[in-house]
């Protein structure tokens, strides 16, 4: 079950995830509640789709009242699971210190450049669990995540700049 939400919830994110910024707000909310089901409580499968989901659904909620806060926590939770899960891949001994250097870097990322951030972050969150729910060699995972992170990048790129444009000619 686990598996089908982060297929849903990596597909969105790596196509629509700067176009629909609760989303990746509820994103970084879910994982973060899952992660926190799996270590900390160790319940059920169901009580940590239920927490991630609770959880998810209060970042969205919040995200429709403060927008740039709840973006800079899910930059921050997005940027600290990404580093978390590269430093996993690449054979790192995972720490809290891995995961909140990701987070500040996610933070500032989202800060600075926030649409170019956006799609970044979404794009690479998106991979990240589509590739997660494969199962597959550490090779093909690789290959996998490359092109969908391209995918995901060139997708919501071109969304940009679709919009882009459409609001300037409504202008003239």
């Amino acid at each position: 079950m686990l598996s089908a939400i982060n297929i849903m919830l990596g597909a969105a994110l790596l196509v629509a995830g700067r176009k629909l910024f609760w989303l990746f707000v509820m994103a970084g909310g879910f994982i973060a509640g899952v992660q926190f089901a799996t270590n900390i409580i160790k319940g059920p499968e169901w009580l940590t789709i239920v927490i991630g989901l609770v959880v998810g659904i209060a970042f969205a909620v919040l995200a429709r009242f403060l927008k740039m806060f709840a973006i800079g926590i899910a930059g921050f939770i997005l940027g600290g699971s990404i580093i978390n899960a590269f430093a996993v891949a690449v054979g790192f001994d995972v720490s809290w210190v891995s995961w909140i250097i990701g987070g500040v870097i996610g933070v500032i990322l989202v800060s600075v450049l926030f649409d170019w951030a956006l799609i970044g972050l979404s794009s690479f969150a998106g991979a990240t669990l589509l590739v997660q729910a494969i199962n597959a060699s550490d090779l093909i995972k690789d290959i996998t995540f490359i092109v969908l992170l391209i995918v995901g990048v060139f997708v919501q790129t071109l969304s940009m700049r679709g919009i882009k444009k459409v609001s300037t000619e409504n202008t003239k």
